[in-house]
């Protein structure tokens, strides 16, 4: 969540000095998409091992 939360700084900062349209903003916005998925995915995953425990319990 730390990453996630600089990462979502620097682009505001960025989007706000060049714009939103710059390359550089598009690509921490990329930068950005990509660390959001890999927290959504280990959280999804996370959340589905904790229910088939308790179901198998």
């Amino acid at each position: 969540m730390v990453r996630i939360d600089i990462k979502r700084k620097d682009m505001y900062r960025k989007a706000k000095k060049l714009g939103l349209s710059h390359p550089l903003v598009v690509s921490v916005s990329q930068e950005l998409d990509q660390l959001l998925n890999r927290y959504q995915e280990k959280y999804n995953n996370q959340n589905l091992n904790s229910l088939k425990n308790r179901l198998v319990s």
